[in-house]
């Protein structure tokens, strides 16, 4: 690419950054700011969430069709309720989970949707027909006659005498209507007390079929749905309440403006150490990362994606992986400068050898958000959701925009000087890592370590128990608003006769907050009775509950199974990639055992310090895997260049040679990972914390097993090669002698 269109692009970034932040902050014209187009989860928008389970014992394509139709007649009543941006969604093979963002009155909304849906036929005067229950089958077909489609009734034999009755009255004029707009022959199909449809009787039905019908007929979409409306009428499935949150919107509000805030300090810091470290290069980097922060955010608002507390974490997150892309560019820069080439072509070399790192790095790491978005809750899919954006957005931002940057550097005449790439003036490299360590020597050692923290903290975790959230153990937390300091032990006395055996904890600034949770699984009735029990002590009501959540014993079991489920699955796809790319089982089976090792010391920490283990911690165990298997894998993308170069060199040299190599890049990913974290971690909510403590804890963990303990597993596996093969070639040379 030539300097001057190298120019030409730089300018138009740039052009489109700023303007591109300035109408995301403030909008412009006809567009809103990203803060008005964004679709926010209920964490932030507040509102109420349920998941329902059908009581049935259908299976296979019955349960299927049965929990679609499920799906309409309760997407139907959430949307006759008035509620915008509402979801219905399957969730599983059993349950619906139902979103009403905003909805202030939690009771009445969770009473509406968990009601059996009642279908209804009426004539126009309101006189009864008959019920859903008399409906065998409802389709649809082509309608050949008006176009469109129609749709084709069964009935059952009752229901067929009802319905010749009806259709003779309407048919023969005896019924006057009092509905307004429904005409005197109409039959009306009600669900509860909406009006679906009210198709005229063009003839008396005496047969056990029927078809709906309208003049350029229905589209299809239109059909289908009221056909499933209908039989969602005859398949009664009685739903129960498995899991339930309330969630006001102050709460989420304040947290969203903490994250901003606590996410614009992270990443104003990263710039700072960006600049520090690798000079005018560093300036170019942060270029590239605010750019790719806006694609990001656009990107979500595009989509239509629901952006909640997990997600702005992910999203930091992603910005410290975005970094890590860079940093290996830079990084191989460097090692060229060092090997004596000019700017120029450093850049190129460095670039060309960078960008298969970062594509195997970032792609082992998108496996695992992947996996993630599969596997998880619908809360953890937002996150995975959110990560794998950020991911492909950075390969971009790293590999197409800094190289635009870089490369203009590198072709001009004033600023083409070691000094501007982070280095001294004679191409040496800045660091401050002036020793050379002995990794494989001390393996040992690290083995030891590892094995003392993991046993001390599951030992712990065993015996003493590990501190499982509600949504493991299943249960029910209520925060309250108690408008002043109370005490804890009278809030106990007062609701002790639901036998709750609860845990009281005060929270808010001001202390006048109360948070209360049992293992007690309790639906929305029973927990505005212990609401009610407060109100008689304290001067509160249901309009002071800040949030509240409930968890079914068995959601805690498929979150476990879900975890473990993950993390193999995870690591299955992780080792088949690696061997593809490495082209040798032993790199795959060494970061595999790297995995291993932060999984089960990331569970020993929580063991051993009694951290909660919640709904979070899968998508923190997994951002774990994936992170992991990230600076692994530039390690061995060193050890299998180095083995190519370094051809006498044994195996134990050239490993060290090689993780003292990217030694400076691991460190300073992990450092501009964590500091994009910390600030979250000490300004915002406790759901984000919950979030970003597992993340640091990997970080560190996955850090930790790159260096000390993957590559030497590696060596364990691999050290008797050259042995092998000069055996091998000397039993070859003796059988040619013979």
């Amino acid at each position: 690419m030539s300097y001057k269109l190298r120019k030409v692009l730089a300018v138009l970034i740039i052009i489109v950054l700023i303007a591109g932040w300035y109408v995301t902050i403030f909008g412009a014209g006809s567009v809103s700011s990203i803060k008005d187009l964004m679709k926010f989860g209920l964490d932030i928008n507040g509102g109420v969430y349920i998941v329902l389970e059908a009581d049935t014992d259908l299976t296979g394509t019955e349960l299927a069709a049965t929990m679609d139709q499920t799906r309409a007649v309760l997407n139907n009543r959430v949307n006759a309720m008035g509620i915008s941006e509402a979801t219905v969604s399957l969730e599983g093979d059993k349950r619906i989970r139902i979103e009403m963002p905003g909805v202030e009155d939690a009771d009445e909304a969770i009473e509406q949707v968990g009601r059996v849906a009642q279908l209804k036929f009426l004539l126009a005067d309101g006189t009864l027909v008959m019920t859903g229950e008399d409906i065998k089958n409802a389709g649809i077909d082509t309608d050949t006659q008006h176009g469109g489609y129609k749709i084709d009734l069964e009935f059952t034999a009752e229901g067929q005498e009802k319905f010749t009755e009806a259709s003779t009255k309407a048919y023969n004029g005896e019924i006057t209507s009092t509905n307004e707009g429904v005409d005197n022959k109409a039959i009306m199909i009600m669900l509860d007390t909406e009006i679906i449809s009210a198709p005229v009787v063009q003839s008396v039905i005496n047969t056990s079929t029927c078809e709906i019908t309208r003049p350029g007929g229905f589209a299809q979409s239109e059909a289908s749905n009221l056909a499933a409306l209908i039989r969602g009428g005859a398949l009664p499935v009685t739903l129960e309440e498995v899991t339930s949150s309330v969630q006001t919107a102050t709460i989420g509000a304040d947290a969203l403006d903490k994250s901003i805030i606590a996410g614009g300090i992270g990443l104003v810091l990263v710039f700072l150490i960006m600049l520090l470290a690798y000079n005018l290069v560093g300036l170019m980097a942060d270029i590239a990362l605010a750019l790719y922060v806006l694609i990001v955010m656009w990107i979500m608002a595009g989509m239509g994606s629901v952006l909640t507390l997990p997600g702005i974490a992910a999203i930091i997150l992603s910005i410290g992986m975005a970094v890590d892309a860079n940093v290996i560019i830079f990084a191989r820069i460097k090692e060229e400068f060092a090997k004596g080439k000019t700017v120029r072509v450093a850049v190129e070399e460095g670039f060309r050898h960078a960008v298969v790192t970062v594509i195997d790095a970032q792609v082992t790491t998108l496996i695992a958000a992947i996996v993630l978005y599969q596997v998880g809750s619908t809360t953890v899919k937002g996150f995975a959701l959110t990560l794998m954006i950020g991911i492909i957005v950075s390969i971009f931002t790293a590999v197409v925009i800094t190289q635009i940057f870089i490369g203009l550097l590198a072709q001009s005449k004033k600023y083409s000087k070691y000094k501007y790439f982070g280095c001294n003036e004679d191409g040496t490299a800045k660091s401050i890592l002036k020793k050379e360590f002995n990794f494989i020597a001390n393996r040992k050692k690290f083995y030891i370590a590892s094995i003392i923290v993991i046993v001390i903290g599951l030992g712990a975790g065993l015996i003493r128990g590990f501190n499982y959230g509600i949504d493991f153990t299943g249960g029910t937390m209520i925060q309250l608003d108690m408008h002043e300091t109370v005490d804890t032990d009278e809030v106990a006395a007062q609701i002790a006769d639901f036998d709750l055996d609860p845990s009281i904890v005060l929270a808010g600034s001001e202390r006048d907050q109360v948070i209360i949770k049992t293992i007690k699984a309790m639906d929305n009735a029973e927990r505005t009775e212990v609401i009610n029990k407060l109100a008689e002590k304290y001067d509160i009501s249901t309009d002071d509950v800040l949030a509240s959540e409930q968890f079914g014993p068995t959601v805690g079991n498929e979150l476990k199974s879900n975890a473990v489920k993950s993390v193999l699955i995870a690591a299955v796809c992780m080792l088949i990639y690696i061997i593809f790319r490495f082209k040798t089982w032993k790199f795959g089976v060494s970061a595999v055992a790297g995995l291993a090792h932060d999984v089960l010391v990331v569970l020993a920490l929580y063991g051993l310090f009694g951290i909660t283990i919640n709904n979070p911690f899968i998508a923190g165990i997994l951002t774990v895997v994936g992170y992991s298997i990230n600076d692994t894998i530039v390690v061995f993308d060193r050890i299998r260049e180095n083995r190519v170069l370094y051809k006498r060199d044994g195996l134990g040299e050239t490993i060290d040679r090689s993780i003292n190599q990217t030694l400076s890049r691991s460190l300073m990913t992990s450092i501009t990972t964590l500091v994009c974290m910390v600030p979250m971690t000490i300004m915002v909510s406790t759901s984000i914390r919950q979030f970003v403590i597992p993340l640091i804890i990997g970080v560190l963990v996955g850090t930790y097993s790159s260096i000390f303990l993957c590559s030497p597993m590696f060596y364990e596996l691999s050290k008797d090669e050259k042995k092998s093969k000069y055996k091998l070639n000397q039993e070859k040379a003796g059988k040619a002698s013979k």
